[in-house]
């Protein structure tokens, strides 16, 4: 199995190096060179299929000349340890719910999956692994949590401070043990490209064995094409056509949407909906491709001005922008218009956190332009993560679920870091701990 860097075709790797570098020499992000297209006798059998038994086909599919039959059902049964339950909110519209892991958010899909195949892939190396994570929210607790205690792996991650709710650095600064979290003074952009750097810092690399759990390491990333196979098989079926609406920020689970929908499942449409950090809602509405500086919003880990996965979307479409744009609508929404969906959805009995808020906007908005489809909009967090933000739009007390109480109780241990690079390749320089 052979990966390509999305900045230069010619560079290929292995799996090994593709997941433990994460991100080629050139800055590119690594993607499969051959994309697998699953039968029709297979496709047609899904509804018929578990959760666990579409994961064996697609993750097999994907990687069985690299692991063994073995090693892919032993990486899926690790990584669907909960359900990804597809929740009818109103006629021709559902909600798939992907917040039933251990942080409650749609990141525990990919950050178990990448910290077992991590764990296969170095089961015969001494060397240790510091895996650099930039988080907006989500990332963080679910790489922290994912790899805990994970033996040879130490998880450095960077946060924006001030820019977080209390619940998500709870989930990743409470935990010590081989989990270290950098409060950063800047915004998300500013750990990103940190991290970015540090992978292509000769001196680092050559003292320290780096590598990410971002969505730009391909083992973070794949696997989050599994739940839009499962939500399809569970959606009814008729002559209409599918949507799926991805609140989107750094465009990975919507670029692994894609990846499915290239393996074969008909999915007819893609909408993007984001915050007003809407970057490429302007791009697919016909503007170029321009980053901005992210702005803060209560959907908090949107607040991307630089989405690190554009390029695969562009790589899916083989470098067509048309197709791209053909194939994906893009929307945004201020923060007035998020709460004013939250509480409209309520009244109706459902729930939304501000993410999935922008999702369901993003999906009502293009079902409302475009005839004969039904819609599925990903509720990518629970709402307790953003509790402040929702009871505040709604005017209730959240419960908050056991798991979540829990983190709160937590000492939150920090180290407090500038956004110059220099500061950062300092702390990973004198590091000197032994895993």
């Amino acid at each position: 199995m052979k990966f390509f860097s999305t900045n230069n075709p010619g560079h290929q790797v292995d799996l090994v190096e593709a997941v433990i570098k994460g991100l080629a020499p050139d800055q590119g992000l690594y993607m499969p060179m051959k994309v697998p297209v699953l039968s029709n006798e297979l496709l047609n059998k899904l509804p018929q299929m578990t959760f666990h038994e579409i994961g064996y086909e697609v993750i097999g599919a994907l990687f069985s000349t690299a692991l063994s039959q073995g090693q892919i059902k032993e990486l899926v049964d690790h990584t669907l340890t909960f359900d990804a339950p597809l929740v009818k909110v109103e006629e021709d519209v559902y909600a798939l719910e992907l917040f039933h892991g251990p942080t409650l958010a749609f990141k525990d899909f990919g950050a178990r999956f990448c910290s077992k195949l991590m764990s296969m892939l170095m089961a015969k190396s001494d060397q240790k692994v510091r895996v650099l994570v930039a988080t907006s929210g989500d990332t963080g607790s679910a790489v922290a949590n994912g790899f805990l205690e994970v033996d040879g792996v130490e998880v450095i991650i960077l946060f924006p401070k001030g820019k977080v709710s209390e619940l998500q650095e709870k989930q990743f600064t409470t935990l010590g043990r081989n989990i270290t979290a950098l409060e950063v003074d800047g915004v998300f952009d500013d750990c990103q490209r940190m991290v970015k750097e540090a992978f292509l810092d000769a001196e680092l690399n050559e003292k320290l064995l780096l590598t990410s759990a971002n969505s730009i390491n391909v083992a973070r990333w794949i696997p989050q094409c599994l739940y839009y196979f499962y939500a399809f098989s569970r959606l009814p079926k008729n002559d209409k056509k599918v949507a799926f609406a991805v609140p989107s920020g750094n465009f990975g689970n919507i670029a692994a949407g894609i990846l499915a929908q290239r393996m074969g499942l008909p999915i007819a449409q893609f909408v993007a909906a984001t915050n007003v950090n809407k970057v490429v809602p302007d791009y697919l509405n016909g503007a170029d491709f321009q980053t901005m500086a992210s702005i803060a919003t209560i959907s908090n880990s949107m607040d991307v001005g630089n989405p690190s996965n554009f390029p695969r979307l562009l790589a899916l479409y083989g470098g067509d922008e048309q197709a791209l744009r053909d194939n994906v609508k893009g929307y945004f929404y201020t923060d007035e218009e998020t709460v004013e969906v939250m509480q409209e959805v309520y009244r109706a009995g459902y729930t939304l956190d501000p993410h999935g808020a922008v999702g369901y906007k993003g999906l009502m908005d293009f079902m409302a332009e475009n005839d004969n489809f039904q819609g599925v909009f990903l509720e990518t967090a629970h709402p307790g993560k953003f509790r402040e933000t929702v009871e505040n739009a709604l005017d209730l007390t959240l419960t908050l679920p056991g798991r979540l109480a829990a983190f709160m109780d937590g000492e939150k241990k920090v180290h407090a870091m500038g956004n110059d690079f220099k500061e950062f390749k300092g702390y990973l320089m004198r590091l000197d701990r032994i895993i």
